[in-house]
């Protein structure tokens, strides 16, 4: 059965009217009945095209300050009737509806409003009404009507009308009918988001999605959305995959807990870190960082917190790694770095990220708020008779950022706010300390005046008596167990200090 439908009559109601000229010249010629309102009817009269005013079909003039333009049956009969069916074409001729085979709409910029801080008055007065009702309309009736529901489909849908000398298939009009209930749907979602204080109702539109190479194995799809043009300028190399955003995301959370301070290199892999350093030069934090595990620096995530220079560039080239991000990079640093075809480079812009943590379980959504809490000085509370020492303070800070963006059960040690080892990912507290303690003696460091961060309180007393014997001399953790005294006592008796954060940092 032929599908195909030639355009006869056209409703333009739109407004941004960036690329419409070339579609209404085009209809235009093809002899398309156009009708408006409004500022659209301007646009269009000021081509020199004709245009038939939708006052004119209604008999209403746009009204309540132009709240109410299309909202009348003769408009929306236009739309919804149903060619094939006897009496749709019966009361079409009854009623002097005028036949509508396309609507092109626009929605007023919702989003945009409340981004800019517009008042509340603003933001409702850019809530669409008539809009969106067309839009639905025309879509329900994609049998018979097309509907362009968004400026981002204008070229597509010029193309079309261009190759097929002004006609859609119903194959053209269900997928545009689908983009438009898409349109509708994510407008919808951003005003309930607007409005909804009930935090057990979770609604969430995501329409700039990516078909990735593959997800995290080859056998599985996989897609990222969001805008990684927005987060961050790519300069050289491949296109990032699923794993290599894993990475990115737990470098770039990792490195926001060193943002403004001392130049800090961190390099990781499967998400946690292998080498951390905070130095006076950006150079020497990469090269301290690289020796904390050069082993698994091999293909990892790169990351400085200030812009890696030429002599940095020159140290970090030799390395084969995935991905660099930093906040900028000398001109003659991104030549040395791009040597490397596939080493994908990447300046960070400053981004606001997601203050809600989501993810897949079970036949639902576990939601949570983002762990914003970064330990400092004021959270410290020493619990043992020996304090720490300033360095040992400072180390013990830098070891809870890390342990804080590590996979739980983890162990972290640290010593001149450079990361020693870490025992990640363990199913039980003494796994990760043994396994950061045969860390750090592989790569030969010296756990004598390091300190020891725990992301959650130990149970008992076993993990600072282990700790101790191989020379850690200051222990942070959340406290909390039932059998903390055991902890303290051992530790005074060993002189071995320990602060209390009063937070847990999980991270499954």
């Amino acid at each position: 059965m032929d599908t195909a439908k030639t355009i006869h009559s056209a409703l333009i109601s739109v407004f941004s009217k960036d690329g419409l000229e070339p579609i209404v010249r085009q209809l235009h010629e093809k002899n398309v009945t156009l009708y408006s309102t409004g500022g659209t009817e301007d646009f269009i009269r000021n081509l020199g095209i004709p245009v038939i005013s939708v006052e004119d079909i209604t008999s209403y003039p746009s009204i309540l300050g132009g709240r109410v333009k299309t909202l009348h049956p003769k408009i929306f009969g236009g739309i919804l009737n149903r060619q094939d069916n006897e009496l749709d074409v019966q009361q079409m001729a009854e009623f002097n509806v005028p036949q509508i085979d396309l609507v092109i709409v626009d929605l007023y910029p919702f989003e945009k409003t409340v981004a800019s801080g517009a008042s509340e008055t603003d933001i409702i007065e850019k809530i669409d009404i008539g809009g969106i009702s067309l839009i639905r309309a025309a879509a329900k009736n994609f049998k018979d009507t097309v509907i362009v529901a968004s400026v981002d489909e204008y070229s597509m849908f010029l193309s079309l009308i261009s190759t097929q000398n002004g006609a859609t298939t119903l194959q053209d009009r269900r997928a545009l009918a689908t983009k438009a209930f898409q349109v509708s749907s994510h407008y919808d979602t951003a005003i309930f988001n607007y409005f909804n204080t009930d935090e057990t109702i979770y609604n969430q539109s995501l329409s700039n999605g990516q078909m990735l190479r593959y997800g995290e194995n080859p056998h599985q799809k996989g897609f990222f959305f969001g805008d990684l043009e927005a987060m961050f300028q790519k300069l050289h190399g491949k296109e990032l995959s699923y794993n290599n955003l894993l990475d990115v995301d737990a470098a770039v959370n990792l490195m926001l807990e060193f943002k403004n301070e001392d130049p800090t290199f961190a390099i990781l892999k499967h998400n946690n870190a292998c080498g951390v350093a905070t130095r006076k030069t950006i150079k020497q934090a990469y090269l301290v960082a690289l020796a904390c595990d050069p082993t698994s620096a091999f293909g990892g995530v790169l990351i400085a917190n200030c812009t890696i220079d030429a002599a940095t560039a020159l140290e970090i080239s030799p390395l084969f790694c995935e991905v660099v991000i930093a906040p900028d990079y000398d001109a003659e640093a991104i030549g040395i770095l791009s040597e490397k075809k596939n080493r994908i480079i990447l300046i960070q812009n400053e981004v606001e990220l997601p203050q809600r943590h989501v993810r897949t379980a079970l036949n639902g959504l576990l939601v949570q708020d983002k762990n914003n809490i970064t330990d400092n000085k004021a959270h410290l509370k020493t619990v043992t008779l020996t304090a720490p020492t300033a360095q040992e303070t400072e180390d013990l800070l830098f070891a809870s950022k890390i342990c804080k963006n590590t996979k739980s059960n983890t162990i972290v040690f640290a010593k001149n706010q450079t990361l020693i080892a870490s025992g990640t990912g363990q199913t039980s507290r003494v796994d990760a300390l043994r396994q950061a303690i045969e860390k750090a003696n592989t790569f030969g460091f010296d756990l004598h005046g390091a300190v020891m961060a725990s992301d959650a309180f130990f149970p008992f007393p076993d993990c600072v008596a282990i700790a101790s014997t191989v020379g850690i001399t200051a222990v942070i953790q959340p406290g909390g167990s039932i059998k903390d005294a055991l902890s303290i006592e051992y530790c005074n008796e060993n002189k071995v200090a320990m602060v209390f954060t009063g937070t847990r940092h999980f991270k499954h």
